[in-house]
């Protein structure tokens, strides 16, 4: 969970931006737009699959130049 504490004469728009950073940080937005729908597993794999190939597509692109 994440708490922001606050003293006598803080700024609200500190702590806003301080809790934005941490919740980015920590991922919670990310998780949360994971977990709204639910992926079977067979397309949890494809998913992973795509990613990856992806990835070694961009590796190689960036090697080559």
């Amino acid at each position: 969970m994440i708490e922001i504490q606050l003293e006598e004469g803080d700024r609200i728009d500190w702590a806003l931006k301080s809790f934005k950073r941490m919740v980015q940080r920590a991922g919670v937005l990310a998780e949360v737009r994971r977990r709204r729908h639910y992926v079977k597993p067979s397309e949890a794999r494809q998913l992973k699959s795509e990613a990856a190939q992806r990835r070694a597509r961009a590796a190689r692109n960036k090697n080559r130049g």
